[in-house]
């Protein structure tokens, strides 16, 4: 009998019922924690880009993608964070002087470097 082209680069098959299944595995994958920004991603992925979650989970770079970009995310945040604190004006002093407004104006600025990182990395 002739052999089909996957069992010519080494694929074999099993058999279930009457059907001759092939044997696929993916390729191994090195165990990387997912944070919160590669998990939005993710499940931006899985709802409106199958076919590009479906490439990477096959492919085997998946995990290795979301790591990349949750560290790009993250350094993101931070940076803007970083730059919109001090061009607001919110220092140390103020922490100290006003803990309140401090805590107010830190939490508008963190929300509004969440929502430009969600917007130019993770929901694209």
């Amino acid at each position: 009998m002739k052999k089909s082209v996957f069992e010519q680069i080494g694929g074999t098959y099993e058999q279930q019922g009457d059907y001759m299944i092939p044997c696929l595995v993916l390729p191994p994958q090195e165990k990387q924690i997912i944070e919160i920004w590669g998990q939005r991603h993710l499940r931006y992925l899985r709802q409106y880009r199958k076919i590009l979650y479906t490439n990477l989970l096959t492919s085997g770079k998946l995990h290795s993608y979301l790591t990349e970009l949750n560290k790009q995310a993250e350094e993101m945040f931070f940076r803007l964070v970083k730059q919109m604190t001090e061009c607001e004006g919110v220092t140390e002093q103020l922490k100290a002087e006003s803990q309140m407004e401090w805590v107010r104006r830190m939490n508008c600025i963190r929300n509004m470097a969440a929502e430009i990182v969600k917007n130019d990395l993770i929901f694209i």
